[in-house]
């Protein structure tokens, strides 16, 4: 990586950070967002550099995979999901990582554990409820998730309804057609109707990218977003046939960096769906290094939507423990 990074004994939480305030947003600036464009070729020439051109070996893998660890919202979002999947899966919120491992790498006192939780509405109060007392934040994906279609007033009150239930974040799914139709005004409308909804909770918008059919479109929307108040951009729902990429998160990034430099705000980047090894983790988090900066390694600007991918990180941990891969049952989620 362009910078040395942290050691296993290193905690994120160990690290100074300013509190990170919210994005108020801005008026829509149309001039700003048509005049925002995306190189495909040179963006998936960048992309495949990440995981050739900087790697991490040994003992900073294994960091980096705890830092993957601490920045993972983990997440359900099954029709079959119960009761007590929910709760299997908070315990391991909890205690991401197996405790003999933790201590084998000298990190048994960093307290690992995930960023959030994520779930449908109605498992939030479940989800709360295991989790309390451990400062884990429920996020609730929310507004017709995963199309987003359906009425806007009921839209309204999913958002109200998990706050009420206990959610501490909300994820938005916008309605793709303002983007293909190029509509942005009534795209910046809907995200601004829901960051208003959400009041203090932190709103991640859902751009559904594998749906916007041009990485111009992305970029366009990204900013639209963010300019609504948007906390976080989120590449996907991860429902889609095509989810989180790396030139479309570099598309993203890009947007941020360029309404940081404008505005003087940071906000969030969410990839999600897809990402399920260990060493897409490490290329997504050289992209937010080089991209963003070390600022973007916290959980308070960068999050994984994972499910799968926790297995494989600490399958990949194990390995560096005892030089043996482990089977996917030894680390079981829900």
């Amino acid at each position: 990586m362009a910078s040395t990074p942290s050691r296993p004994g290193t905690s994120a939480s160990e690290l100074p950070i300013p509190v990170q305030p919210r994005n108020a947003g801005m008026p829509l600036d149309l001039g700003w967002v048509r005049a925002a464009r995306a190189n495909r070729s040179a963006l998936e020439r960048r992309a495949t550099t990440l995981g050739k051109r900087r790697t991490v070996k040994k003992e900073w893998q294994a960091a980096w995979l705890l830092r993957a660890v601490t920045l993972m919202d983990l997440t359900t979002l099954q029709g079959d999901d119960t009761p007590g999947r929910v709760r299997r899966l908070c315990a391991k919120a909890r205690q991401p990582v197996r405790s003999d491992l933790l201590e084998a790498l000298g990190a048994e006192r960093l307290g690992i554990r995930v960023a959030a939780v994520c779930v449908y509405h109605a498992m939030v109060p479940t989800a709360v409820d295991a989790l309390e007392g451990t400062g884990i934040p429920v996020a609730a994906v929310s507004t017709g998730f995963p199309a987003g279609l359906s009425p806007f007033p009921q839209r309204l009150a999913e958002i109200r309804a998990s706050l009420e239930a206990g959610a501490d974040e909300i994820d938005v799914v916008v309605t793709r057609a303002h983007v293909l139709g190029e509509d942005w005004p009534a795209l910046y409308d809907e995200i601004r109707a829901f960051r208003e909804a959400c009041g203090d909770a932190h709103i991640k918008v859902m751009l559904g990218t594998g749906e916007l059919g041009m990485l111009r479109n992305v970029a366009r929307a990204s900013l639209v977003a963010m300019m609504a108040g948007a906390d976080f951009i989120k590449t996907s729902t991860g429902k889609e046939s095509v989810n989180a990429t790396l030139p479309v998160g570099l598309v993203m990034v890009r947007a941020i960096r360029e309404y940081l430099e404008r505005t003087g705000t940071r906000v969030g980047f969410k990839p999600a769906g897809g990402i399920r090894s260990a060493k897409d983790s490490l290329e997504w988090l050289a992209l937010m290094k080089e991209e963003l900066g070390d600022a973007w390694l916290r959980p308070e600007l960068f999050r994984f939507g994972a499910s799968s991918l926790l297995t494989d990180i600490e399958r990949q941990l194990e390995h560096f423990v005892t030089g043996r891969y482990s089977a996917a049952h030894r680390h079981p989620m829900a």
